[in-house]
């Protein structure tokens, strides 16, 4: 039985996997969720908090954008037997030029997270949702404390991590309008899949992770 850990996009929780099916016989899989930070907590402080939820040794780790990040950290504590990526960066190498820019300037900064009562101002950050489309997603994202994030847009923009982890398996959308995949360096390609490919093409994932994981 292999034990499949599963962390969310910034802000979302756990509902955006409710339609990723994987054998029962072969897999249990385990839900995590975002907690506040301490104040000026660092990015290590706050995996290792996140830890204590998992408590099968070797598993496999799978994270979703920011959740993709939070895995790799995860990554550097514990040993694991399978790291997957999905829709997220294996480095700042990939970010793209917009984020590279907000770093630079701060920019990111003004972003008013403590009104972001606005869904329609956290799903951009959180998924670059079309307007469209909020209604459709809203029940995923359930994070609105703005300590919370502030400190997940600080985190990421200044995520230090400038070598990809080896042995990662990276799944990525061709059409995922937050990080482009241009900037993105090896990964298996979802054609026609975006930033929330985990919600609306989860019959890929049903179809494919099996086989990733046992590979």
């Amino acid at each position: 039985m292999k034990h499949i850990y599963l962390m969310p996009g910034m802000a979302a929780s756990s509902l955006i996997f409710e339609n990723i099916k994987l054998p029962e016989k072969d897999y249990t899989m385990h839900y995590l969720e975002w907690i506040i930070p301490e104040p000026k907590e660092s990015l290590t402080s706050y995996v290792s908090r996140l830890l204590v939820k998992v408590v099968h040794k070797k598993p496999v780790l799978l994270g979703v954008s920011f959740g993709g990040v939070i895995v790799q950290e995860m990554a550097k504590q514990i040993e694991v037997e399978k790291l997957i990526l999905v829709s997220t960066v294996k480095s700042n190498k990939e970010f793209p030029r917009r984020m590279r820019f907000s770093k630079t300037t701060g920019l990111h900064k003004i972003l008013p997270t403590s009104l972001v009562q606005s869904f329609d101002v956290l799903s951009k950050y959180s998924f670059g949702i079309a307007p469209k489309k909020i209604e459709m997603y809203k029940k995923y994202l359930s994070v609105n404390s703005s300590i919370y994030l502030d400190w997940a847009l600080d985190t990421i923009m200044n995520w230090n991590q400038e070598e990809s982890i080896r042995d990662c398996i990276h799944i990525h959308g061709d059409e995922d309008p937050v990080f482009p995949i241009k900037y993105i360096d090896q990964c298996i390609t979802v054609p026609g899949g975006t930033h929330v490919m985990i919600v609306n093409r989860f019959r890929w994932f049903n179809e494919h992770l099996p086989a990733l994981i046992s590979s």
